[in-house]
């Protein structure tokens, strides 16, 4: 009997120990689950996002021009005209990607539950045409969304990109967009075109194969460094928002030198020295 007990007991202990190296499969997320989801290509599966982390558009600064033309694209997207797919290249820090979560989120307040907004990573580009075959019957209108997007050496990932972009027997179903951010007009670096051209059989053609990639973006926006007022007045935005009391004067000389310390004067580097501030002042950034 004691045999017996100790056998049903490793074999307990061996059905735990299974479960616990390969864990049962999280289930597939419905599209009506949430406004945000994650694309997670090995699995295939999207993973709802309930809280996205993302600044309200009217904290954004500087890019009056670029918020304007993209909320105008998404917004006759979401309203079922034609939009385009949007590039969004420059510099590092310029709000290229908090520019694409604050327009969703002001869309769906709008009409809430108008977009989904899908975050595809750059290593899972080679899935795209598994996703959108997902996607292609879907009632709800879905935001594809490709951060820091960039190709490099003999990376051909690129062609399954162009492919969903524009080109195959399919296209891109009409309740899909792409958007994507880099800090690359072309995708690609100068050095990486330089060696296409050098070492290609037909130098042009092969360039052109790869440089047709940005092409197919029909809306190309661009961000560049702000200067010192916009840098600041993007600063006192954050301190009003979210209540941090510092005299004009000092908040200024304080975020200046902040920027300088970085050698960069951008939306990024605004939020992390309004991070500093915060909690010098123990205020949280609720």
């Amino acid at each position: 009997m004691e045999e017996t007990d100790a056998r049903t007991d490793l074999l307990r202990r061996l059905v735990e120990a299974l479960e616990r190296l390969a864990p049962a499969p999280v289930a597939d997320a419905r599209l009506d689950a949430a406004d945000a989801f994650v694309w997670h290509a090995t699995h295939r599966r999207l993973e709802a996002v309930p809280r996205v982390n993302r600044v309200e558009i009217d904290l954004l600064r500087g890019i009056d021009r670029q918020r304007a033309v993209l909320l105008d694209n998404t917004r006759r997207f979401a309203s079922g005209l034609p939009a385009n797919n949007a590039l969004l290249w420059g510099a590092r820090g310029t709000g290229k990607s908090s520019l694409v979560k604050a327009v969703h989120a002001c869309l769906n307040d709008e009409t809430p539950g108008v977009l989904a907004l899908i975050e595809v990573h750059r290593e899972d580009l080679a899935s795209l045409p598994l996703l959108l075959a997902r996607l292609r019957d879907a009632r709800r209108r879905c935001l594809l969304f490709c951060d820091d997007l960039s190709f490099d050496g003999g990376d051909a990932s690129y062609k399954s990109l162009k492919a969903v972009l524009e080109g195959g027997i399919e296209g891109r179903p009409d309740n899909v967009l792409f958007y994507a951010t880099s800090n690359r007009r072309h995708l690609m670096p100068r050095e990486m075109i330089e060696n296409e051209r050098s070492t290609a059989i037909n130098p042009a053609e092969s360039v052109e194969e790869k440089v047709s990639l940005s092409d197919r973006f029909g809306l190309w926006l661009g961000f560049h460094g702000l200067d010192q007022e916009t840098y600041v007045s993007i600063v006192a935005g954050y301190a009003r928002r979210f209540g941090l009391e510092l005299p004009a004067a000092e908040l200024r000389a304080e975020a200046i030198a902040w920027a300088q310390a970085r050698g960069a004067r951008s939306g990024r580097v605004a939020w992390q020295y309004v991070q500093d501030l915060a909690g010098r002042l123990g205020r949280p950034l609720a």
